[in-house]
Order: C-alpha cells, then sequence, then structure tokens
C-alpha cells in the first residue's frame, strides 16, 4: 500500500491479562507458526498472515486510512519486515501507530514501546526545507521464526492520493490473508485498477449507511522469486490501485479522471508563476539575439539556466505541486524541479519561444498509461519544434535540475516512458525521447600484446553512448580519480590483472553524449602454457554468462528491459616463436532474443583479430520462450569462452 506522510506519537500498545477473582488467564496464542501451511513457507523468507487496510472517503479533501498487519519472519533475510516506517507531513497525521511482537506458539513477547519507536527527517539529503517526517517501530528479535503485528491510522487532508493496495509487496513474501475495504460517498465515485488479481477476484460491491462500499480478498498467495531476465516485482503480484475523480488539495480542487484534467489542475496551480524580472527578460533576449537556429536558441538559454541555478529541494504542504515563482529563482539562484523547469519555461520565453512544463516517473518503471492518476515524482521541460524547410518537426526535452546533464539528453533517468504535457488546454500524455540498440553502444578495442610465457599487457579503448554511458558519467560527477579507478576495477570480469593506466572523458557536447575509457592493463596470466602449446581465450572484457533452466519451470514471462549494441574488436599481436595451431570456428546467432557474432582471423602481419557483436532488442516473450532463450544465452556463453590454441615453433 502506499504510506502516508503525518505527524503524531506513537501510541503503546499494552498486553491484555484478563483476571479472575483468584488466578491470570493468558491471552490466547496469535499468530501460531504451526498452523501455516507447508505451500506458503516454501521459498519464502516471511508470510502475511493478515493484512487488513480499510479507506474512508470522508470528503472531497479527506481520507482516513487504517491498516492492520501481521507477518511471521521465518528467517534472518525477512528481518526488514519487523521495521515499519510511518511518513507523515502537514497533510497527513498518524491518529495511532501499534504493535506487538509473538513467537513461534504465538505467545505475546511484548507490545510496542516507547522506546522502539523513532522519529526521523525524512532528508533527501538536498532539499532546504521540508516536512516530510517518519515514525520508525521496529520489533525484530534474535530468535527465528516469530510474529509481528502492526496497525495505524492515518488521516490525509490530500485526496490526490488514494491507496494503493499491494499485500505481496516483495519477493519471496507469501499472503495468507489479506482484505481491502473502500467506503466513499455517493458523490465521490471510487475510481479502480485491480492487476494480477487471482482467477475469481474481483471487486464485491454494496452500499452501507449511504455509502458506496468496494472489497477485495485473497488467501494462499505462494512466495515469488525473482527470476533472471523477468518482469518487475508489480507485473506479476495482486495489486488494486484507487484513486479520485473529484479532489481538493488545501482548497485547490482538481479532478484526475482523465489526463487532460488532472494536467488542467496541476497546469492552473502554476499559472502565471513564470513571470521574470525586465531586467532578466533583456538579458535573455540579448543572449539569443544574433542566433537564427531555434534548437541552436534553446541550447544557449539551457546552458544559461545550468550556468546560473543549483537544485535544492523546498517541499512543505502544497509546495510538492505548486512551483516557486520564476522571479524567486531568479533572485535565490536555486529552486527544486518544478520551479526550475518553470524558471527555464520562463527564460525560453524571453527568448521567444515556447515550451511545456511535464510531470514524469523519473528513475522508476513507466507509469499505467490507461489509469489516469497522481503516479509522478519530477517535472522536466518540454520543447516542441515545428517543422521548416530543412528540417522535420521535433521536440526538445530538457532536464533543468542538474549542472552537468546534455542538451536534450533525458537518459535511463527519464528517458523510454511516458510524461504529462501540461498546457494551456489541460494534460496531455506523450512520449519521452527513446533510447534502443541504436542509441546504446558500447564499443571497444583492444590491442593484446602477448609474450612466449603467456605474459601480456593490453591498451583498451572503449566508447560508450546513450544508456550505457550514463553509470560512467555519473560516476565522472560524483567520484575522484581513486574511486573512479577503484569502481572499474571491480566491474572488469578479469581473474588476474592490474590497471596500470586509466582515463575516463565525456562528450556532452554531441546529440547523444559519450563517454570514452581509456585502461592499460597488466595480465601475467592471460595464456596458459601447457609444454610447447599456449592456450587463451580472445574474449578478454565481454562475456556473457549463460542461465541456468529453473527447478519446476518458468513462474513469469521473459522480459528484456534494455536495448544495446556491444561491438568488441580484440587484436592479440603474436611474438616471433608463436603461430596459431587451432583458432575457434566463426558463430553466427540470429534470434528473436538478439543476434551475436564472433569470428576469428590472421591479419597479414600475423596479428590475431577477434570480432565480436551482440545486438539485444528491449522486448518481452512469455515463459514458454524461456528454454529457448537459455539455450540462446548457452551458446553465446560457450562462444565467448573458445580459446585459441597457439604453438611455439621454436623449440
Amino acid at each position: 500500500m502506499r504510506h502516508f506522510s503525518l505527524p503524531c506519537r506513537a501510541v503503546v500498545l499494552s498486553a491484555s491479562l484478563f483476571a479472575t477473582d483468584t488466578a491470570w488467564a493468558a491471552p490466547a496464542p496469535k499468530y501460531p507458526v504451526s498452523d501455516l501451511p507447508a505451500s506458503l513457507r516454501e521459498n519464502a523468507h516471511g508470510v502475511v498472515r493478515a493484512y487488513d487496510e480499510t479507506l474512508v472517503v470522508k470528503s472531497v479533501s479527506r481520507t482516513v486510512s487504517t491498516v492492520h498487519r501481521a507477518i511471521t519472519i521465518l528467517d534472518g533475510a525477512g528481518s526488514d519486515w519487523a521495521q515499519l516506517m510511518v511518513p507523515y507531513d502537514q497533510l497527513n497525521s498518524i491518529n495511532y501507530l501499534r504493535g506487538a511482537v509473538y513467537d513461534v506458539d504465538g505467545r505475546l513477547i511484548r507490545s510496542l514501546r516507547a522506546s522502539d519507536v523513532k522519529d526521523y527527517g525524512l532528508s533527501d539529503g538536498f532539499s532546504l526545507a521540508t516536512d516530510n517526517r517518519g515514525r520508525l517501530a521496529t520489533l525484530q528479535q534474535s530468535a527465528y521464526p516469530y510474529t509481528v503485528e502492526f496497525d495505524y491510522e492515518i488521516t490525509s487532508d490530500n485526496s490526490l492520493f488514494y491507496s494503493t493496495w499491494e499485500p505481496q509487496d516483495e519477493p519471496q513474501l507469501a499472503v495468507e490473508h489479506a482484505t481491502f475495504r473502500v467506503l466513499t460517498p455517493a458523490a465521490l465515485p471510487l475510481r479502480y485498477q485491480e492487476r494480477h488479481l487471482p482467477k475469481g477476484v474481483q471487486a464485491a460491491h454494496s452500499q452501507q449507511s449511504g455509502q458506496e462500499v468496494y472489497q477485495w480478498e485473497v488467501k494462499a498467495l505462494a512466495a515469488v522469486e525473482r527470476e533472471p531476465d523477468g518482469p518487475p516485482l508489480r507485473d506479476l503480484v495482486p495489486m488494486v490501485v484507487t484513486a479520485p475523480a473529484a479532489f481538493e488539495v488545501q482548497g485547490h480542487a482538481g479532478s484526475a479522471a482523465s489526463w487532460q484534467q488532472l494536467g488542467q489542475w496541476s497546469y492552473e496551480l502554476n499559472k502565471g508563476r513564470d513571470v521574470l524580472p525586465d531586467d532578466l527578460r533583456t538579458r535573455v533576449a540579448a543572449l539569443v539575439k544574433d542566433e537564427k537556429d531555434e534548437r541552436a536558441r534553446i541550447r544557449k538559454v539551457y546552458e544559461f539556466l545550468q550556468a546560473n541555478t543549483r537544485y535544492i529541494s523546498v517541499q512543505l504542504g502544497l509546495g510538492g505541486w505548486q512551483t516557486f515563482p520564476a522571479s524567486a529563482v531568479s533572485t535565490n539562484g536555486y529552486g527544486d524541479c518544478k520551479a526550475l523547469s518553470n524558471y527555464g519555461m520562463a527564460l525560453l520565453q524571453a527568448a521567444g519561444i515556447t515550451g511545456y512544463c511535464a510531470l514524469v516517473r523519473a528513475d522508476a518503471p513507466d507509469i499505467h498509461t490507461e489509469f489516469s492518476s497522481s503516479q509522478f515524482n519530477h517535472v522536466i521541460l518540454c520543447v516542441p519544434l515545428a517543422a521548416t524547410k530543412t528540417a522535420k518537426a521535433d521536440t526538445v526535452w530538457l532536464e533543468c535540475t542538474s549542472q552537468t546533464a546534455p542538451f536534450g539528453y533525458m537518459g535511463s533517468f527519464t528517458g523510454n516512458r511516458h510524461a504529462l504535457l501540461l498546457t494551456p488546454q489541460g494534460g496531455k500524455l506523450v512520449r519521452t525521447p527513446t533510447y534502443g540498440v541504436r542509441e546504446n553502444r558500447r564499443e571497444r578495442l583492444a590491442d593484446v600484446y602477448l609474450d612466449a610465457q603467456g605474459k601480456a599487457t593490453a591498451a583498451v579503448r572503449t566508447a560508450y553512448t546513450g544508456l550505457e554511458q550514463d553509470r560512467l558519467s555519473a560516476m565522472l560527477d560524483g567520484l575522484d580519480p581513486a574511486q573512479q579507478k577503484k569502481y572499474i576495477t571491480e566491474s572488469l570480469t578479469l581473474n588476474n590483472f592490474s590497471i596500470t593506466k586509466f582515463n575516463l572523458t565525456a562528450n556532452r557536447q554531441q546529440a547523444l553524449p559519450m563517454v570514452t575509457e581509456k585502461l592499460d592493463l597488466a595480465l601475467p596470466t592471460f595464456a596458459s602454457v601447457s609444454g610447447k602449446r599456449l592456450f587463451l581465450a580472445p574474449n578478454l572484457l565481454s562475456r556473457l554468462p549463460a542461465l541456468s533452466a529453473p527447478v519446476g519451470g518458468r513462474q513469469s514471462d521473459v522480459w528484456l528491459s534494455h536495448a544495446y549494441t556491444y561491438a568488441d574488436t580484440v587484436r592479440i599481436h603474436v611474438p616471433a616463436g608463436l603461430q596459431p595451431e587451432n583458432l575457434p570456428a566463426p558463430v553466427q546467432l540470429t534470434t528473436a532474443f538478439g543476434t551475436y557474432s564472433a569470428q576469428l582471423h590472421t591479419l597479414p602481419d600475423g596479428t590475431l583479430q577477434y570480432v565480436r557483436r551482440l545486438q539485444m532488442p528491449r522486448t518481452r516473450f512469455a515463459k514458454e520462450d524461456y528454454p529457448a532463450y537459455v539455450e540462446f544465452r548457452r551458446k553465446i556463453s560457450a562462444a565467448d569462452k573458445a580459446q585459441i590454441v597457439l604453438l611455439k615453433t621454436d623449440v
């Protein structure tokens, strides 16, 4: 479920002992582990014994959410489930937080005490001011198994968000029983979406005291295990997502019944906050006056924004959705994603260019486009370009929170997904840039200098583009050279080596950013020597491991989430006195899962040249295709391990 944010003190749940005139009676056992069927313990670190959530819609602006959750912790890998974090803020308050812990037989060990609950500021490390706090309740025990039970209630004055019921929200977590109830006035109809519910489970709809009541129930859900190249867990487990039609946040009313209406609310909330000081407007106009090309003008404005602002978040109440005025960003030089995108939009207006802020779900799976609701956590800037005599219509996307993000590049943070464009006519769903096999490339050239004893040195140059360069680009900005070298050393798939020299450079001026990595390597055991023969694998750094077939069959679809192209050329410079006795045969694989080729030949000067190419799409296959995918990976792994045999001719 979605945990809201709110302030309040934890309420301590005391153990109740009932007495007769002459003797105390111990409470009846709760959740004895012996009651659990073996099917729920299989492949599980924990079992949800009960998860009962009730959402009551009080009005267009207020909801109350009540949760009861009991989990049996089977082993140490599930110990985190013995903790509960309940956030709070100005718009959400905790009415109570209670808990208890029981031993293997269901006997009460103790109730939640004040010392078991800590209050934290949920700082993100870059917010100047935030009212986000959380109460962390901890009932972890050292002896397994045991059961923890939590009860809490939240009143929210932010009806933009309703509950998401997700009783099985972690892998290797089984569910014995769970229910979800929603009570709402008939005048505020519930919007909901059911996802991956077991066969036969659906909403039970009734009326109660003038309210519409919806209820769901699931039982005996076996634990779900992560599988190689499987979809996200949320694509596999039962879930009910709810959302309002009408809502109100601090007097600002809106509707989430359509993307157009949800975007209209956000647009109106921020309307009129894009006014710049006159002197700044004049400065921007002068900055771009000599540029005839619209894209070049946008770049100049974006570079001005990057050079004169920094990202600092301010999240107080309605500030999660309403931006600082552009004039405040101009004066202070900082803002959050909303404020900086709004400021960038205002700067573009001063340059005679129209842009729009866009809501996006960053650094997370894409939104569910078929269900309009507030699924976003970030704001970026979108600049449509009209067609001209020399260019087609296009769109420039700008990440306004970074001083180093390349112009027009979204990367893995906000690329390959949908965004909600905020226009005067309301919201419009659009796609952010797509990065596929042509953009996400890793091209490597390695020169390996071998001696007769099997030692070698190598000079390796690798160019990364698109999503392939994101990790290294972030490393360039966030780590010093010593940390960079350590990170690279740990990432290389070599058994015995040392980096004698390395260098990383970034080219962020081109349309698709590139990071170039240069390494000099010492390889003391590159080839193994046996008598007058040397054995070596020409695939230096790009071996793809095989996959094992699952016991009991595949449970989920094959989900290849990252498209890429890898191209490797390895030139092995063989010393005099050695010649090839055996070279691997060429390999060519063409499948729906991807394509692979590897071949090795001798150049005129005696150098052995190995060329490998692997291209993988972003796609999804049925679980029945998994054996064929495993076979594809097995053949690649075998080809990647193929060896060259060199024969000493001077002995």
